[in-house]
Order: C-alpha cells, then sequence, then structure tokens
C-alpha cells in the first residue's frame, strides 16, 4: 500500500512541478494546489496510520492509533486553502489591472 501511495504522490509532484513552471498564473496556482496534495499524502504515509484503539488511558493495553498525523493533515489543509485562496484573489487583480494572465507579459519590458 505504501508503494502505491509513494507513486501517487510522485506523480503529484511531478505535475505539480510542470504547472508551476508554466508562464500561465492559473496553472501556477493549480500547481501549487497539487503539490500541497501531495505533501498531505506524504505525510498520511509517512505518518503509517494504522488499526488501532483510541489513545485514551484504558484498563486494556494495546496498539493506539497516533494521531498527531491527522492533525497535522488537517492544519495543512486548512493553511493550503488559506494561501490558495489569497493566490486567487491576487491572481485575479493582476488579470484586472494588467489584461493578461501570463507571466512574461506581467513582468514588462524593463527586464528584457
Amino acid at each position: 500500500m505504501e508503494t502505491m501511495m509513494i507513486l501517487i504522490i510522485g506523480v503529484l509532484v511531478v505535475v505539480a512541478t510542470y504547472l508551476l513552471l508554466s508562464k500561465n498564473i492559473i496553472r501556477i496556482i493549480l500547481g501549487t494546489a497539487l503539490l500541497s496534495h501531495a505533501v498531505h499524502l506524504l505525510i498520511l504515509t509517512i505518518g503509517e496510520v494504522k488499526k488501532g484503539d483510541v489513545p485514551l488511558l484504558k484498563e486494556t493495553p494495546g496498539p493506539y492509533t497516533d494521531a498527531l498525523p491527522q492533525a497535522l493533515i488537517l492544519t495543512a489543509i486548512v493553511i493550503s486553502f488559506g494561501v490558495t485562496s489569497f493566490i486567487l484573489v491576487l491572481a485575479y487583480r493582476a488579470y484586472a489591472q494588467n489584461k493578461t494572465d501570463d507571466m512574461e507579459e506581467m513582468r514588462g519590458d524593463e527586464h528584457e
């Protein structure tokens, strides 16, 4: 199962890197979203989510599941949603002002 997850994470990172290197700002935003999903899956895979009992103090000893990876993933999802929405607002504002979504055209003539 971990091998399949690592392959999926690798594909997501490759696609995200391809999208991040493009000139279109919407593709760059989609690339950051895909990269954040790849990181969420990576944290889930590294955390080794196993079946076990809830980590409460009981009389029965046994394997307990660690709640830290799920808490980290939940926090990362909220942060990536906020960052993605902020970047979308910036992209909309840049498109409204510059009338283009091409990163090379937004740089202007002074950088050529």
